[in-house]
C-alpha cells in the first residue's frame, strides 16, 4: 500500500481518475533487444510476435534485418502486413561527440538518413535512435554540447524525414533528464522530432519514471516499458531492472497516468533482465557533478520513490564481468525470453494492455 501512495502521489490525483474510467485499449509489442541473445532477424521475430499475438514490434537496430536490400526490407514489410503487426524502426546513437557514438558509423547524417530510408522501406512511421549513455554526463563536454550536436544532426534530415513520413523518437537512454530531453526536442524542431519513452532508464539519472512521463507525454512517439526495484542504499539508493511486476513500481498508476496523457502510443516491452543492482551514490558530493542543473523538487520525487521501494529478491540469473561461461549464456539467454513473455502475461492480465483477436 505504501508504494503506491508514493507513486500515486507522484502522478498526482489525475492517475486515480484516469484508473476509474473507461480506456481505450493499448496496443502491446516488444522491443526486439529485449531477446537480443537469440540473434533472430526481422522474419523470425515476426513469427515469434505473430506467435505472442503482439499489435507491434519495434525493430531497434539495423542489425535486426538480414539485408538492407530494398528487395528484403519488401519482403520484411509484406510478411508484417500479412500478419496484421505494426512495424517501428530504429538505430543507435546519432551524437558525433558521444562516447556511444562508433566511429564505423560514418557520417552521423548519413547515418540518420539511412534508418530513415529503412523506416519507409518497412512502412514504419517511427524510428527511435538516441542521444548516448551516462558515460557522456561525466564526460570531457557537458551534456548541453552533446545535445548541441545532436540538435545540428536532426536539423540537418528534417526535410527528409517530413517526406518520408517518419517520426524520429530520441530515447532518454541514460543520458538526459527528461527535462533535457525535452529542450532537445524543443531545438530541433518537435513538427519531425519525438521521444521514446524509456520507463527503466530514469532510474540511472535518479529521476521518478513519473517526472519522465509527465515531461515528455507531448512529444512521445514510441515507449519502452520496463519494472525496476528501486530502494534506499547507505550512499543514497539503488535499482535494478526487472520483469513486469517483480519491481517495486506500481505499474497500475503508472499505466493509468500514460493512458490519459499518451492515448495514441503503443506499450513496448523492452525488458531487460541479468543485471545487477546499480547505486546511485547522491550522498556523495562527486555524484552531483554530472547533474549540475538538477532540480530539487523533481529530485524529491525519486527520493520518495526510493523510501516506499524494496530491492529484489525473487533468483536471477546475473551476467558476469567478461566472457560468459556458456552455461551462463545459456541461461541468460531462457531467462531473456522467459521473463519477456511473463512481462507480457503481466501486461494483459494486470495492466490491461490488449490482445489481438
Amino acid at each position: 500500500m505504501l508504494r503506491r501512495t508514493f507513486l500515486q502521489t507522484a502522478g498526482g490525483a489525475a492517475a486515480a481518475t484516469a484508473s476509474a474510467a473507461p480506456a481505450a485499449r493499448i496496443k502491446l509489442g516488444i522491443d526486439a533487444y529485449s531477446i537480443r541473445d537469440w540473434r533472430w532477424r526481422a522474419l523470425d521475430l515476426l513469427n515469434y510476435a505473430g506467435h505472442l499475438k503482439l499489435d507491434i514490434i519495434q525493430l531497434s537496430s539495423l542489425d535486426n534485418y538480414e539485408s538492407l536490400d530494398a528487395a528484403h526490407l519488401q519482403k520484411v514489410r509484406e510478411d508484417a502486413e500479412r500478419r496484421g503487426i505494426e512495424i517501428e524502426a530504429g538505430i543507435g546513437c546519432i551524437c558525433p561527440t558521444s562516447s556511444a557514438w562508433n566511429p564505423a558509423t560514418g557520417d552521423a547524417v548519413q547515418y540518420v538518413l539511412k534508418g530513415l530510408s529503412v523506416a519507409r522501406a518497412v512502412g514504419s512511421k517511427a524510428m527511435r535512435c538516441f542521444l548516448g549513455s551516462g558515460a557522456d554526463r561525466r564526460g570531457k563536454l557537458p551534456i548541453e554540447a552533446h545535445i548541441e550536436a545532436t540538435v545540428k544532426v536532426l536539423r540537418a534530415v528534417r526535410s527528409q524525414a517530413l517526406d518520408a513520413g517518419v517520426k524520429i523518437a530520441i530515447e532518454n537512454h541514460s543520458d538526459m533528464q527528461a527535462w533535457e530531453l525535452r529542450t532537445l526536442i524543443e531545438e530541433a524542431g518537435r513538427d519531425f522530432v519525438g521521444c521514446c519513452l524509456d520507463l527503466g532508464n530514469p532510474m540511472a539519472v535518479v529521476e521518478n519514471p513519473m517526472v519522465t512521463l509527465e515531461t515528455l507525454a507531448p512529444y512521445v512517439v514510441t515507449t519502452h516499458f520496463r519494472d525496476s526495484v528501486v530502494y534506499e542504499h547507505p550512499r543514497g539508493a539503488a535499482f535494478q531492472w526487472v520483469a513486469l511486476g517483480d519491481g517495486s513500481l506500481d505499474l497500475r498508476v503508472l499505466v493509468a497516468r500514460f493512458r490519459e496523457l499518451c492515448p495514441e502510443a503503443a506499450m513496448q516491452l523492452e525488458i531487460i533482465t541479468g543485471r545487477p543492482p546499480q547505486v546511485l551514490p547522491y550522498f556523495e558530493e562527486e555524484f552531483w557533478k554530472a547533474f549540475p542543473k538538477a532540480r530539487a523538487g523533481e529530485f524529491a520525487r525519486f527520493v520518495a520513490l526510493a523510501k516506499a521501494g524494496h530491492p529484489f529478491m525473487g533468483a536471477m540469473v546475473i551476467a558476469g564481468p567478461g566472457r560468459q561461461t556458456p552455461e551462463i549464456q545459456a541461461a541468460l539467454k531462457q531467462q531473456q525470453r522467459r521473463d519477456l513473455e511473463r512481462s507480457l502475461e503481466y501486461a494483459r492480465k494486470a495492466l490491461g494492455a490488449g490482445v489481438r483477436g
